[in-house]
């Protein structure tokens, strides 16, 4: 399989005409290292890390399905082109992680997640992805890619090591926020429905209950039992709102919904949350402490039917 992936590979190469050696030169012509990273929420946890000692880009862009991303042409370059490559890993991009892991061969690869002490069990073989959505936890994530980005590049250590002491005491401050606001949901209202369940760690976190129609990742399926499941649950517990996904098709809910109307229940959509991707570079919701900001104040406000 390995020579079959090679020449895969190779042949992705010559079909696109891409070079199969590095030009970081293009990207950072002024000879900083170019650092890949998969998600929006990764590359800017990296980028608080390196300041602006490196050039960090990210693979997927807003409104970007991580679960289903298959990699471009475009990106095979990039990944080609990178001094190093970081990703979130327990199994969160999927196949893309395969082509990933092979570039250890030439350089570093790291998984700023796979080692992280607390991941919710799925079953025997799988972890729960979605580890940004406890601060905490993403918190330990941080200081992950810290450590390893210390020992890729020596020089730089002890400002790798200030940014992110930084950078985490930034998060040590919105963990706190996050529970303050959600405090103020009554416990009996502290129900989060989603289209796909990406936010157990949050709800484990934070005191919430949740539920998803479908599963961790958006590669699954749902049927007819699941929505109907769901839409008894909502009718029967009162629940306000539920909450669509930047990344994910609005499709499924919209099908809830019709099912708690037939059923003489009353429920909206209580607003847009960010799951998979960030928003926009260069709004608030394009770092990560303002995606968890907005996703909370979201939650909140729809909670508390304000």
């Amino acid at each position: 399989m390995r020579k079959v992936y090679r020449l895969a590979f190779v042949v992705c190469c010559l079909v696109y005409g891409l070079s199969c050696q590095p030009d970081t030169d293009e990207r950072t012509p002024n000879g900083k290292p170019y650092i890949l990273a998969t998600t929006g929420m990764v590359a800017d946890m990296v980028r608080h890390i390196v300041g602006d000692s490196a050039v960090v880009d990210a693979m997927m862009q807003p409104g970007v399905d991580p679960h289903l991303y298959k990699a471009s042409q475009g990106d095979l370059r990039k990944i080609l082109d990178a001094d190093y490559l970081f990703y979130n890993g327990v199994h969160l991009e999927g196949k893309l992680s395969s082509i990933l892991e092979k570039q250890k061969r030439v350089k570093p690869v790291v998984a700023v997640g796979d080692s992280l002490d607390g991941l919710i069990r799925v079953n025997k073989t799988t972890y729960d992805p979605h580890i940004w959505f406890d601060v905490s936890l993403w918190k330990a994530a941080t200081a992950n890619a810290a450590q390893q980005l210390t020992e890729i590049d020596t020089a730089n250590a002890a400002y790798y090591r200030a940014n992110a002491q930084r950078y985490m005491k930034q998060l040590d401050s919105l963990h706190t926020w996050v529970q303050h606001r959600i405090n103020t949901i009554p416990e009996g209202k502290r129900v989060l429905i989603t289209a796909h369940d990406a936010f157990s760690y949050f709800g484990r976190a934070y005191g919430v209950e949740v539920r998803g129609l479908q599963g961790i990742s958006t590669v699954s399926e749902f049927g007819l039992r699941d929505v109907s499941n769901l839409v008894d649950y909502i009718v029967k517990h009162g629940i306000p709102a539920v909450f669509v996904e930047s990344s994910v098709s609005d499709r499924s809910l919209k099908a809830v919904l019709t099912g708690v109307r037939q059923r003489g229940g009353t429920v909206r959509i209580g607003g847009n949350l960010f799951s998979d991707a960030m928003g926009a570079a260069g709004t608030a919701e394009g770092t990560y402490i303002g995606m968890v900001k907005y996703n909370v104040n979201t939650i909140v406000e729809a909670l508390n039917n304000k």
